[in-house]
């Protein structure tokens, strides 16, 4: 699996960016899956519901399926927080896995920035920001792209990964 990261503050605009990206990655053949590391507390049940009630009971791992789709929680009961590598490796086979958030991990990333936010560019200390997709003019030493032209950063990324990972990449541009 190829992997693509998207970096920046909140606000900035990475979900919105990724959910125009996703469904034009699948349109040019590609199985796409997501990553999104949260940095608070968060909850993807509901109290009262079954797989909520043996999850508070003290189960490790609770797995929910219908004919629809299935999913797996699995409470770290004080363990340490899995290492995005670790969690790659809890993926079905695809082609491309888009990760959000896990601003320091080693892989390559464009960092999505709004200078209206007022906050740093993080390229100047990461050195696996490969680009920059803002809503304005920035002066940087590297590409800089439009955030709302997701076909340039699509194209960005498809070279980027050819670049780096996986020839076959360039076939699906």
């Amino acid at each position: 699996m190829d992997v693509f990261g998207f970096a920046g503050y909140s606000g900035s605009g990475k979900t919105t960016l990724i959910e125009q990206l996703i469904p034009r990655f699948v349109l040019r053949g590609l199985r796409v899956s997501l990553i999104k590391h949260a940095h608070h507390r968060f909850d993807v049940d509901q109290p009262g519901k079954d797989s909520y009630r043996h999850r508070e009971a003290g189960a490790s791992e609770v797995l929910i399926t219908s004919d629809q789709r299935w999913v797996l929680m699995h409470e770290l009961r004080g363990e340490p927080e899995p290492s995005l590598h670790q969690q790659l490796a809890h993926f079905s086979p695809c082609d491309l896995v888009l990760v959000e958030g896990y601003k320091r991990a080693a892989i390559p990333k464009l960092e999505v920035h709004r200078p209206a936010l007022g906050k740093p560019l993080l390229y100047p200390d990461d050195p696996n920001i490969v680009g920059i997709a803002a809503d304005a003019p920035i002066a940087a030493p590297l590409p800089v792209l439009d955030l709302n032209s997701p076909d340039e950063v699509i194209e960005f990324i498809l070279a980027t990964l050819d670049r780096f990972h996986e020839p076959r990449i360039a076939a699906l541009r």
